[in-house]
């Protein structure tokens, strides 16, 4: 009785209280006040402002190229259009000439490539008919780090099939061979972070490097460039790469059997080209790229290029020149000033390497863009090479300069040519839509160079682009 006449007047004395507006001794203090309530929605409202403002700035600076672009081919055509016969012919022998040159480069790197394939394949066909024993003996080999770089979310789905791809598949020796996955994260991703450790934990030749700070690819090298490692030789490739079982030891040999190679760089094969038609195009650009143009182009103008991925470069190199993150494409700019102090620097078709190519437009969008971008950057910064003075004991000779101005110069200037052919021939659809068969057949053999060059060889003279007034 005592107790339950007790918590009656502890609950009149409650009831009293918040009748005369005190808090409820049940609440403890929990109820928000009217200050903690506004402050709490324009907490939110500011979330949301920032959110958006984010948002809205991200797809901005994603989608201003592409109305950039759309905006200069509609100019393009609008001033081809206003243009006198006069100008268009001038005009057109500008884009002709530069695409013939370009054209002729080409066929010419197509041919010089051929002596390279068949090097390659000699070579390949005597090491697998000794059983594939190589020339080194495997005690003298140079020691090797293969850096594999990783930005996590993008490639989390990825990374631990492509390192135990590494441990089991490489054929090299292991106490010559280190695995290092240098990666970074705005965030932890777990477990994936934990059981790679794990791995490293297992496999004394796997080092697992979370690179602090990093926000590029350009820190991730750079960082390692800062480590303190005995490898002769570093190996820097992108995440989505599997490197054949014996690229490695291909590289290698190159390094062994010429002392004054610096670099390696070999050829990256894409290995989803069954996934659409888009990815089988990539695949054709890229034996192009790298099976004809680059082993080609080194033959033409004797020097070669680090690519990005699948290169391998003494440690030595790669640690004074390091990234330059500021550039869009670090790799073509550490190419460029390797190029400059004199490196050489082959290519080599045995070091194969196979790498996804985007399977979506608007990822084909990105990546294009990127590489458009950084090559004009890079064009603009290192074209200076074709004159400047020679580094110090590596005279640049006449043939480098001309190949440099023809890769740096010529060639990124036909891109924007070959564009501005086209608003033209699109400017001529326009104005002049072809009325008949004969129009239509001049319309045609008009925006095709050879073409053009077949009807001067067959008929000793030039077909003129008329222009009604």
């Amino acid at each position: 009785m005592l107790y339950t006449e007790t918590m009656d007047k502890e609950a009149q004395v409650r009831v009293a209280r918040i009748g005369a507006g005190e808090s409820s001794l049940f609440d403890h203090g929990e109820r928000p006040s009217r200050l903690r309530q506004i402050r709490k929605v324009a907490s939110r409202i500011g979330s949301d402002i920032k959110y958006w403002f984010q948002t809205t700035a991200d797809g901005i600076q994603e989608w201003t190229p592409f109305f950039l672009i759309v905006s200069y081919f509609v100019f393009s055509v609008c001033v081809y259009m206003v243009a006198t016969p006069g100008v268009i012919k001038v005009f057109w022998f500008v884009y002709l000439m530069t695409n013939t040159y370009i054209a002729g480069v080409t066929v010419v790197e197509a041919l010089m490539s051929v002596g390279p394939y068949h090097d390659s394949k000699k070579a390949a066909d005597k090491v697998a008919k000794n059983n594939w024993t190589f020339p080194s003996p495997d005690d003298e080999l140079l020691t090797l780090d293969v850096c594999f770089v990783a930005y996590l979310p993008n490639e989390q789905d990825i990374i631990l099939d492509r390192i135990h791809y590494l441990l089991d598949k490489i054929v090299y020796p292991k106490n010559k061979l280190r695995i290092i996955i240098l990666y970074n994260t705005p965030y932890p991703i777990e477990p994936l972070e934990s059981h790679m450790r794990d791995l490293a934990t297992k496999h004394s030749q796997l080092s697992i490097i979370k690179v602090p700070n990093s926000k590029s690819k350009a820190d991730n090298l750079n960082y390692y460039c800062s480590l303190e490692t005995f490898a002769d030789v570093s190996a820097i490739f992108d995440c989505d790469h599997y490197p054949h079982p014996y690229g490695p030891r291909w590289a290698i040999e190159r390094f062994m059997a010429n002392e004054d190679i610096e670099t390696v760089q070999g050829r990256c094969v894409v290995f989803n080209a069954d996934e659409n038609v888009m990815t089988a195009m990539i695949a054709v650009e890229f034996d192009k790229i790298y099976a004809v143009s680059h082993p080609g182009r080194a033959s033409m103008f004797d020097f070669g290029l680090f690519c990005g991925s699948n290169g391998y470069w003494k440690t030595s190199l790669l640690r004074e020149l390091k990234m330059d993150g500021s550039m869009l494409t670090e790799d073509i700019d550490s190419a460029l000033r390797a190029f400059s102090r004199g490196a050489n620097v082959v290519h080599d078709l045995n070091v194969v390497s196979y790498e996804l190519a985007p399977t979506t437009w608007l990822a084909f969008w990105k990546q294009r863009l990127r590489w458009s971008q950084g090559w004009a950057q890079a064009s603009y910064r290192h074209i200076h090479l074709v004159w400047s003075r020679s580094h110090p004991g590596r005279k640049r000779t006449l043939t480098q300069r001309f190949g440099l101005l023809s890769l740096l110069y010529i060639r990124e200037s036909s891109y924007y040519l070959i564009t501005q052919y086209f608003c033209l021939v699109i400017s001529i659809v326009i104005t002049e839509f072809p009325k008949s068969g004969e129009d239509l057949l001049r319309l045609v053999f008009f925006q095709y160079p050879v073409a053009y060059w077949l009807f001067i060889a067959r008929y000793g003279r030039c077909p003129h682009v008329r222009r009604k007034n």
